[in-house]
Protein backbone atom coordinates (compact mmCIF):
# COMPACT_ATOMS: atom_id res chain seq x y z
CA UNK A 1 0.00 0.00 0.00
CA UNK A 2 1.52 3.51 -1.18
CA UNK A 3 0.57 6.49 1.02
CA UNK A 4 2.33 9.59 0.99
CA UNK A 5 0.94 11.98 3.79
CA UNK A 6 1.64 14.97 1.05
CA UNK A 7 -0.23 14.63 -2.39
CA UNK A 8 1.69 14.93 -5.46
CA UNK A 9 1.58 18.57 -6.59
CA UNK A 10 -0.63 20.04 -9.05
CA UNK A 11 2.15 20.99 -11.85
CA UNK A 12 2.10 24.85 -12.49
CA UNK A 13 0.98 24.40 -16.24
CA UNK A 14 -1.85 21.97 -15.41
CA UNK A 15 -5.51 22.61 -15.35
CA UNK A 16 -6.26 20.08 -12.61
CA UNK A 17 -5.27 17.09 -11.47
CA UNK A 18 -6.44 12.95 -11.99
CA UNK A 19 -5.97 10.24 -9.38
CA UNK A 20 -6.17 6.83 -10.79
CA UNK A 21 -7.12 3.92 -8.51
CA UNK A 22 -5.72 0.03 -9.13
CA UNK A 23 -7.70 -2.94 -8.90
CA UNK A 24 -7.12 -5.17 -6.57
CA UNK A 25 -3.59 -5.82 -7.89
CA UNK A 26 -2.15 -2.82 -6.52
CA UNK A 27 0.20 -0.81 -8.55
CA UNK A 28 0.56 -2.37 -12.51
CA UNK A 29 0.90 -2.15 -15.61
CA UNK A 30 -2.60 -2.08 -16.28
CA UNK A 31 -2.79 1.32 -13.76
CA UNK A 32 -0.26 2.63 -15.91
CA UNK A 33 -1.55 2.33 -18.65
CA UNK A 34 -4.09 4.22 -17.62
CA UNK A 35 -2.08 7.18 -17.45
CA UNK A 36 -0.41 6.43 -20.75
CA UNK A 37 -3.49 7.03 -22.31
CA UNK A 38 -4.76 10.51 -20.95
CA UNK A 39 -1.18 11.47 -21.41
CA UNK A 40 -0.75 10.71 -25.24
CA UNK A 41 -4.62 12.12 -25.90
CA UNK A 42 -2.88 15.28 -24.48
CA UNK A 43 -5.04 15.85 -20.74
CA UNK A 44 -4.25 18.82 -19.24
CA UNK A 45 -3.75 17.91 -15.82
CA UNK A 46 -0.94 16.30 -13.72
CA UNK A 47 -1.81 12.66 -13.13
CA UNK A 48 -1.38 10.39 -10.32
CA UNK A 49 -1.36 6.43 -9.41
CA UNK A 50 -2.89 6.03 -5.78
CA UNK A 51 -2.08 2.88 -4.55
CA UNK A 52 -4.98 1.77 -2.19
CA UNK A 53 -4.36 -2.01 -1.75
CA UNK A 54 -2.18 -4.48 0.15
CA UNK A 55 -0.14 -5.06 -2.88
CA UNK A 56 -0.16 -7.70 -5.28
CA UNK A 57 -0.22 -11.43 -3.43
CA UNK A 58 -2.82 -10.20 -0.74
CA UNK A 59 -5.19 -9.44 -3.38
CA UNK A 60 -8.10 -10.72 -2.34
CA UNK A 61 -7.62 -9.15 1.67
CA UNK A 62 -7.69 -5.58 -0.50
CA UNK A 63 -11.01 -7.13 -1.83
CA UNK A 64 -12.37 -8.12 1.13
CA UNK A 65 -11.18 -5.78 4.14
CA UNK A 66 -13.69 -2.86 5.39
CA UNK A 67 -10.88 -1.49 7.47
CA UNK A 68 -8.88 -0.98 4.59
CA UNK A 69 -11.75 0.38 2.20
CA UNK A 70 -12.37 2.95 5.50
CA UNK A 71 -9.13 3.75 5.81
CA UNK A 72 -7.91 4.53 2.48
CA UNK A 73 -11.30 6.43 0.79
CA UNK A 74 -10.76 8.71 3.66
CA UNK A 75 -6.93 8.83 3.00
CA UNK A 76 -8.12 9.91 -1.23
CA UNK A 77 -10.87 12.02 0.36
CA UNK A 78 -8.69 13.62 2.10
CA UNK A 79 -5.91 14.00 -0.38
CA UNK A 80 -8.26 15.53 -2.36
CA UNK A 81 -9.37 18.23 0.01
CA UNK A 82 -5.07 19.34 0.10
CA UNK A 83 -4.74 19.57 -3.58
CA UNK A 84 -8.30 21.39 -3.76
CA UNK A 85 -6.91 23.99 -0.94
CA UNK A 86 -4.05 24.30 -3.09
CA UNK A 87 -5.32 24.77 -6.47
CA UNK A 88 -9.29 25.48 -6.22
CA UNK A 89 -9.59 26.61 -9.28
CA UNK A 90 -8.42 23.29 -11.19
CA UNK A 91 -10.37 20.61 -12.14
CA UNK A 92 -10.16 17.33 -10.15
CA UNK A 93 -11.16 13.55 -11.17
CA UNK A 94 -11.23 9.95 -10.00
CA UNK A 95 -10.68 7.24 -12.46
CA UNK A 96 -11.13 3.81 -10.96
CA UNK A 97 -10.20 0.40 -12.18
CA UNK A 98 -12.42 -2.61 -10.52
CA UNK A 99 -12.09 -2.65 -6.99
CA UNK A 100 -10.33 1.13 -7.28
CA UNK A 101 -13.12 1.59 -9.43
CA UNK A 102 -15.56 1.07 -6.30
CA UNK A 103 -13.33 3.02 -4.31
CA UNK A 104 -13.68 5.86 -6.77
CA UNK A 105 -17.05 5.73 -5.24
CA UNK A 106 -16.69 5.07 -1.60
CA UNK A 107 -14.26 8.25 -1.55
CA UNK A 108 -16.58 10.73 -3.05
CA UNK A 109 -19.27 9.68 -0.39
CA UNK A 110 -16.27 11.08 2.05
CA UNK A 111 -16.12 14.33 0.95
CA UNK A 112 -18.57 17.30 2.02
CA UNK A 113 -21.83 18.46 -0.29
CA UNK A 114 -19.63 21.58 -0.77
CA UNK A 115 -16.61 20.24 -1.98
CA UNK A 116 -17.60 18.23 -5.25
CA UNK A 117 -14.87 17.22 -7.67
CA UNK A 118 -15.45 17.63 -11.38
CA UNK A 119 -16.31 13.49 -11.87
CA UNK A 120 -15.35 10.21 -11.69
CA UNK A 121 -14.88 7.67 -14.48
CA UNK A 122 -15.33 3.67 -13.19
CA UNK A 123 -13.61 1.57 -15.68
CA UNK A 124 -15.14 -1.88 -14.82
CA UNK A 125 -15.87 -1.43 -11.18
CA UNK A 126 -16.41 -4.71 -8.50
CA UNK A 127 -19.29 -2.70 -6.90
CA UNK A 128 -22.73 -4.30 -6.76
CA UNK A 129 -24.93 -3.29 -9.39
CA UNK A 130 -27.82 -1.79 -7.20
CA UNK A 131 -25.29 0.26 -4.46
CA UNK A 132 -26.88 3.45 -3.93
CA UNK A 133 -24.91 6.27 -5.92
CA UNK A 134 -26.77 9.60 -4.97
CA UNK A 135 -24.35 10.91 -2.24
CA UNK A 136 -21.36 9.86 -4.85
CA UNK A 137 -23.27 11.47 -7.56
CA UNK A 138 -24.37 14.46 -5.09
CA UNK A 139 -20.28 14.95 -4.56
CA UNK A 140 -19.26 15.41 -8.69
CA UNK A 141 -20.13 18.48 -10.52
CA UNK A 142 -20.38 16.65 -14.22
CA UNK A 143 -21.48 12.99 -12.75
CA UNK A 144 -19.90 9.34 -12.71
CA UNK A 145 -19.42 7.60 -16.05
CA UNK A 146 -19.93 3.64 -15.68
CA UNK A 147 -17.76 1.36 -18.17
CA UNK A 148 -19.37 -2.38 -18.05
CA UNK A 149 -19.25 -5.27 -20.21
CA UNK A 150 -21.33 -8.45 -20.11
CA UNK A 151 -17.92 -10.02 -21.24
CA UNK A 152 -16.36 -9.35 -18.07
CA UNK A 153 -17.41 -12.80 -16.96
CA UNK A 154 -14.34 -14.11 -15.58
CA UNK A 155 -13.86 -11.23 -13.02
CA UNK A 156 -16.98 -9.57 -12.43
CA UNK A 157 -19.72 -12.61 -13.03
CA UNK A 158 -17.97 -15.34 -11.78
CA UNK A 159 -15.28 -14.18 -9.93
CA UNK A 160 -17.91 -11.85 -7.81
CA UNK A 161 -20.21 -14.42 -7.51
CA UNK A 162 -17.66 -16.30 -5.82
CA UNK A 163 -15.39 -13.65 -3.96
CA UNK A 164 -17.73 -10.93 -3.80
CA UNK A 165 -17.70 -6.99 -4.59
CA UNK A 166 -15.92 -4.19 -2.52
CA UNK A 167 -18.75 -3.51 -0.81
CA UNK A 168 -19.33 -7.31 0.36
CA UNK A 169 -22.37 -8.68 -1.88
CA UNK A 170 -21.79 -12.05 -3.68
CA UNK A 171 -22.91 -10.55 -6.86
CA UNK A 172 -22.73 -10.13 -10.33
CA UNK A 173 -20.93 -6.28 -10.49
CA UNK A 174 -22.09 -3.51 -12.21
CA UNK A 175 -18.40 -3.42 -14.36
CA UNK A 176 -20.41 -6.29 -16.34
CA UNK A 177 -24.41 -5.34 -16.07
CA UNK A 178 -24.34 -1.70 -14.84
CA UNK A 179 -26.08 0.02 -12.22
CA UNK A 180 -29.84 -1.17 -12.02
CA UNK A 181 -30.82 2.11 -9.83
CA UNK A 182 -31.22 5.16 -11.62
CA UNK A 183 -30.09 3.79 -14.58
CA UNK A 184 -30.07 5.76 -18.03
CA UNK A 185 -29.43 4.98 -21.48
CA UNK A 186 -26.15 6.33 -22.95
CA UNK A 187 -26.82 9.46 -25.10
CA UNK A 188 -25.00 11.36 -27.63
CA UNK A 189 -22.75 14.05 -25.61
CA UNK A 190 -21.00 17.20 -27.24
CA UNK A 191 -19.39 17.60 -24.13
CA UNK A 192 -19.01 16.06 -20.52
CA UNK A 193 -21.06 18.96 -19.34
CA UNK A 194 -24.47 17.17 -21.42
CA UNK A 195 -23.88 13.98 -19.69
CA UNK A 196 -26.58 12.90 -17.60
CA UNK A 197 -25.67 12.51 -13.93
CA UNK A 198 -24.95 8.63 -13.83
CA UNK A 199 -23.72 7.95 -17.68
CA UNK A 200 -23.87 3.97 -18.50
CA UNK A 201 -21.33 3.42 -21.01
CA UNK A 202 -22.11 -0.22 -22.25
CA UNK A 203 -19.46 -2.52 -24.42
CA UNK A 204 -20.08 -1.75 -27.62
CA UNK A 205 -18.66 -4.21 -31.05
CA UNK A 206 -16.83 -0.78 -32.33
CA UNK A 207 -14.88 -0.83 -29.29
CA UNK A 208 -12.71 -3.42 -30.73
CA UNK A 209 -11.08 -0.91 -32.87
CA UNK A 210 -9.83 0.59 -29.62
CA UNK A 211 -8.39 -3.10 -28.64
CA UNK A 212 -11.43 -3.67 -26.35
CA UNK A 213 -12.33 -6.82 -27.01
CA UNK A 214 -14.87 -6.97 -23.86
CA UNK A 215 -12.75 -8.52 -21.11
CA UNK A 216 -11.78 -6.80 -17.77
CA UNK A 217 -8.60 -5.55 -18.97
CA UNK A 218 -9.72 -4.33 -22.30
CA UNK A 219 -10.88 -0.89 -20.85
CA UNK A 220 -7.67 0.05 -19.34
CA UNK A 221 -5.46 0.09 -22.59
CA UNK A 222 -3.80 3.15 -23.42
CA UNK A 223 -5.38 3.50 -27.24
CA UNK A 224 -9.05 2.73 -25.92
CA UNK A 225 -8.45 5.24 -22.39
CA UNK A 226 -6.97 7.98 -25.26
CA UNK A 227 -10.48 7.22 -27.51
CA UNK A 228 -13.20 6.93 -25.29
CA UNK A 229 -12.35 8.15 -21.10
CA UNK A 230 -9.54 11.27 -22.37
CA UNK A 231 -12.50 12.76 -24.13
CA UNK A 232 -14.53 13.55 -21.42
CA UNK A 233 -12.00 14.89 -19.36
CA UNK A 234 -10.88 17.43 -22.70
CA UNK A 235 -14.52 17.91 -23.31
CA UNK A 236 -14.55 21.88 -21.81
CA UNK A 237 -11.52 22.64 -23.85
CA UNK A 238 -13.33 21.36 -26.92
CA UNK A 239 -10.57 19.42 -28.01
CA UNK A 240 -11.96 15.80 -27.83
CA UNK A 241 -13.80 13.76 -30.25
CA UNK A 242 -15.17 11.59 -28.00
CA UNK A 243 -17.01 7.97 -29.87
CA UNK A 244 -19.75 8.26 -27.71
CA UNK A 245 -20.55 11.14 -29.70
CA UNK A 246 -21.06 10.21 -33.21
CA UNK A 247 -23.64 7.06 -32.46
Amino acid sequence: MSVSPDPAPVDAASRGHVIVLPGIEGYSRWNRSIVRGLTDAGVPHSIEIHDWTYGRWKSLLSLRSRQLHREQSDAIAAKLRRLRAAAPDEEFWLIGHSGGGAMSVLALEQLAADEPIAGAVLLAPALSPRYDLTVALSRTRRGIWNFSSWGDAFFLVFGTLLMGTIDGRHTISSGACGFRRGLRPVVPLKSARDAPRLCEVPWRPRMIADRHLAGHFGCVNSQFVRQWVAPLLLADADVANSPTSNP
